[in-house]
């Protein structure tokens, strides 16, 4: 395999997707290696078959807002790979989603589903819709036409979509109802469902437990844990919240959390009523983190800033894809924090990540780290196929598990010569090869 050859034809048949190549440049460098080593790869042409999605839907999703007014958005559904496991990701609504976005965040789903060790293809999903601001009947009109066309493509052994940015628990309901409808059975074909209704206990902030379960296993590496340490988050959302509950839980403080409009540094630590209110803010369609500031006057509002020039020992980036850039990283190991890990996709970019491995930082990328929100969907599916809720604390353990055979498992193909262990490569490593031997197992298809 050559990296850059291949890279040269992929920006050639798919240019103007700076995330979606990014995201497979990462990937292949980092196999690369061990790719040579297995000629029976190339054989089976297992990249350039694994590059390229199954399918891509793309539909528009027209919608009535409550004056009356039509208003059209596009709405996908990118099918990766299917090898494991019946296609599984996330759906976003946000005003920034394009294809590009959606193939990086797809792609990535497939080794991240892989690490899981549940069986779980690679996808994702939806559209530029903004949620923000709109009422509860016009997310209500706009779920229900999406779902209209998405509804063909999925099923309980097929696709399982699933909640990511601006796709919560209501918007799910909203898809789920009419899912239900048009198909005439109640399955567990959606994950993040109510609780009433087949949702599993901790799904919500799912995803910055397992960041910190991971975390914790990355110090452990060295000696060192959560206990007295400073942690600085970015973003405020069900990931944040989860990062934060769990990590002051070990004994951190936590001092950040950020938006679009800037960072709030909190030198005496968020929990208790603080994440109540973070909770609070996040529900009221507010996209900022200013008015923390007003609620909690001994908390500083930095406009239009990031929480990285923040001197932590931990960062735990919680936001969106490329949030972190190469000065931000270096501001962070010039500041002593010994361990970055990703709560949200891909939100270092290659240079950032370079700092943290040339810097032998404890690094945890976000196919790993952040992968506790997709296996706590994947212990929601088992509950639903077998008719029973497990406890909180049952599904917690549960989680837990899977977190700490990640890290097994990028230990065990990213330790390097001198002992440093290079999680990024030991993540695509080992998601690669699961998935790579099964595809050559069931032949070219």
């Amino acid at each position: 395999m050559n990296v850059d050859k291949l890279m040269i034809d992929l920006e050639k048949k798919h240019p103007g997707e700076p995330e979606y190549l990014q995201a497979v440049r990462e990937v292949l460098e980092s196999i690369e290696e061990i790719y040579n080593q297995n000629p029976q790869f190339e054989s089976a042409a297992i990249i350039e078959r694994l590059i390229e999605p199954d399918r891509i839907l793309t539909f528009k999703i027209p919608w009535i807002d409550d004056q009356g007014q039509a208003h059209v958005n596009i709405g996908y559904r990118i099918q990766f790979n299917n090898s494991i496991g019946p296609y599984k990701g996330g759906l976003r609504f946000h005003p920034s989603v394009n294809l590009s976005i959606l193939k990086f965040l797809g792609f990535e789903q497939i080794f991240k589903n892989s690490l899981t060790t549940l069986p779980m293809g690679g996808a994702k999903g939806g559209s530029d819709f903004n949620p923000k601001g709109k009422s509860n009947a016009e997310i209500m009109r706009f779920c229900q036409s999406y779902m209209l066309e998405l509804w063909k493509i999925i099923g309980a052994d097929v696709d399982i979509p699933a909640g990511d940015i601006g796709v919560g628990g209501k918007e799910i309901g909203y898809m789920y109802g009419m899912y239900k409808k048009l198909s005439g059975e109640h399955t567990g074909v959606m994950t993040g469902k109510g609780r009433s209704w087949g949702g599993s206990l901790i799904r919500p902030e799912a995803t910055g437990f397992g960041n910190v379960f991971f975390a914790r296993e990355m110090l452990k590496t060295r000696g060192e844990s959560f206990m007295g340490k400073i942690v600085s988050v970015s973003g405020f959302g069900n990931v944040a919240w989860g990062a934060i509950t769990k990590a002051t839980d070990f004994g951190a403080r936590v001092v950040t959390i950020s938006g679009p409009d800037g960072y709030v540094y909190d030198p005496d630590g968020i929990s208790g009523e603080k994440i109540d209110y973070l909770l609070e803010l996040r529900a009221s369609n507010q996209d900022i983190v200013k008015p923390y500031s007003y609620e909690f006057p001994d908390s500083q509002f930095h406009e239009g800033k990031k929480s990285w020039e923040v001197k932590c020992d931990i960062a735990l980036p919680c936001a969106t894809q490329n949030e972190l850039d190469r000065e931000d990283a270096e501001m962070l190991v010039q500041n002593g924090c010994i361990c970055v890990s990703e709560g949200a996709n891909m939100p270092s970019t290659p240079e950032a990540i370079e700092v943290f491995i040339e810097n032998k930082i404890l690094y945890g990328p976000g196919k790993a780290a952040n992968a506790g929100g997709v296996s706590t969907s994947g212990l929601e599916q088992t509950q639903n196929a077998m008719k029973i809720s497990w406890t909180s604390e049952e599904v917690e353990e549960k989680l837990h598990q899977i977190m700490q055979s990640i890290h097994g498992s990028c230990v065990k193909y990213g330790t390097e010569p001198d002992g440093f262990v290079n999680y990024m490569k030991g993540a695509n490593i080992a998601g690669f090869m699961k998935v790579a031997n099964a595809m050559l197992d069931q032949g070219v298809i």
